[in-house]
């Protein structure tokens, strides 16, 4: 147990009724999870105001109270603390209650539109392969070395990350690459880490329904370098038209990388195939597993951050090779009719435009590439009219269907992803709602060599609607289909 005064440590304070002395023996926003002396911090959330739950938290046992606003009535013997930011509050807490691991570790933080969970992955993997312990915070999973434990967001809430922190001083992991999220950032969830490091991948249209216009957007993301020490080290794509004004007013040492333009670390694609790339990067030629445009970019930021965290280029070059890819990120299967079926996360306009580029590319020309896209409900809509566009210019079929539809209508949304549809791709459209059966269409109307194209949910292993989610995997749905086709 700590004092509040301890766990207050660096918070800004606007008033405080009754003593900080008083231990404390946990933190919690949820007053469900409130008990005996612990501290209950108000947040104000998107669906509902902590402050409405304070007296349930002293009912509950609460003995300290962190709000926005002071209760009209204070109880006596409880101790009520003033702030002006809820979130940030709770972040600083966080990190004060668990002994401010992060000050232990080599902490890298990774965020952009697209890239964040591959880069941060395949980081945590190689420096693995190197001979460290390592953590990893990611969509995906968190592990602390080698034991891993279940996530639900991107950028976990601050007493979540805070706490797998401390599991990894504990452990003795030395390095610990994390996705950082505009939610996360703008919800404060990151204040009171300490960053080594910033990578930014890359920027497009995303998540326009929370923070309403892209200059919004962008400028969330800036706050993770503007927030960097002089020691840090800040890393950019340049190809990307946003790049540089991620450095703008950074106090981190400023280094860049590109495909395209004049950089720190640079890179050419020599060849790509469908099971793998050759790259060139300061001057050596270096094999990949990933393909596409879009992993180049993310391997040369992951040899950039390897060498920028001490690591020897040519053993960097050695454990790039090595990479096997991300869960859900352009994952393949082959069938023995020799069908391809490709499981990718592409869930914006931009990573769904990506990955059917890097197809087309790959592609001869005289197979067809068959299209399984949706849209989540819950989400910003404005992209659906755009995923409808992209998707049907550069693919031979398409067909719409449900991905994650949550409260919404799944027909509703599909209707808004027909409306971005040109009146000469329209007769390449199908529409099924339900998802399973949109892949099994799928499989029935390719031939050999075709490529299938199930994009939108990735690595999830499940399917939300209506607040109920069912067990649902786009990889092993897909392949248990083909292989069935092949009976």
């Amino acid at each position: 147990m700590k004092t509040l005064k301890d766990i207050l440590y660096g918070v800004g304070l606007s008033a405080v009724s009754g003593s900080t002395s008083i231990m404390v023996n946990q933190i919690c926003f949820d007053s469900r999870k409130v008990g005996k002396d612990d501290v209950f911090v108000a947040i104000k959330g998107l669906i509902a105001d902590g402050h409405q739950f304070i007296e349930k938290a002293i009912a509950s046992g609460a003995k300290s109270i962190v709000c926005e606003e002071l209760p009209v009535k204070l109880d006596s013997g409880i101790t009520y603390v003033e702030v002006d930011n809820g979130n940030k509050a709770l972040a600083i807490m966080a990190s004060n209650y668990y002994d401010n691991p992060s000050k232990n570790l080599r902490l890298v933080g990774v965020t952009g539109t697209n890239g964040k969970t591959t880069v941060s992955s395949l980081l945590y993997q190689l420096f693995k392969k190197a001979g460290y312990k390592v953590g990893l915070i990611s969509t995906i999973k968190i592990m602390v070395d080698n034991k891993e434990y279940a996530t639900t967001h991107t950028t976990p809430d601050a007493l979540t990350i805070n706490k797998h922190l401390q599991l990894m001083n504990d452990e003795g992991v030395e390095y610990c690459f994390m996705e950082v999220s505009s939610h996360g950032i703008h919800q404060k969830r990151t204040e009171g880490l300490v960053f080594e490091g910033a990578i930014f991948t890359n920027l497009s249209h995303d998540h326009l329904d929370y923070h309403k216009t892209f200059a919004e957007y962008r400028d969330t993301k800036k706050k993770l370098f503007d927030q960097l020490s002089k020691k840090a080290f800040a890393l950019t794509n340049i190809d990307d038209k946003n790049g540089l004004v991620m450095l703008q007013n950074t106090n981190a040492r400023k280094y860049t990388y590109a495909l395209k333009s004049y950089a720190n670390y640079r890179a050419q694609i020599l060849e790509n195939q469908f099971n793998g790339q050759l790259l060139k990067i300061d001057d050596n030629e270096v094999w990949s597993k990933l393909i596409g445009d879009f992993n180049a970019y993310n391997m040369l930021a992951i040899y950039a951050t390897a060498d920028l965290l001490g690591l020897e280029k040519l053993e960097i070059l050695r454990l790039l090779s090595e990479l096997e890819n991300v869960d859900g990120r352009f994952q393949h299967y082959i069938s023995k009719k020799r069908i391809t079926a490709i499981v990718d996360y592409a869930h914006t306009p931009d990573a769904l435009k990506n990955v059917l580029d890097t197809i087309n590319t790959l592609r001869t020309g005289n197979e067809n590439v068959i299209t399984v896209v949706g849209c989540g409900g819950d989400r910003d809509k404005s992209k659906r009219p755009v995923m409808g566009h992209i998707a049907t210019a550069l693919s031979n079929k398409v067909i719409f269907t449900s991905d994650n539809p949550r409260s919404e209508s799944p027909t509703v949304i599909i209707e808004e992803m027909e409306a971005g549809v040109e009146p000469q791709n329209a007769n390449k459209t199908l529409s099924i709602v339900n998802r399973k059966q949109a892949i099994k269409t799928a499989c029935q109307l390719a031939v050999a060599h075709d490529i299938i194209l199930v994009a939108g949910k990735g690595h999830e292993t499940y399917q939300e609607t209506n607040g109920v989610r069912e067990d649902f995997d786009d990889y092993k749905i897909v392949k248990e289909l083909l292989a069935n086709l092949n009976k």
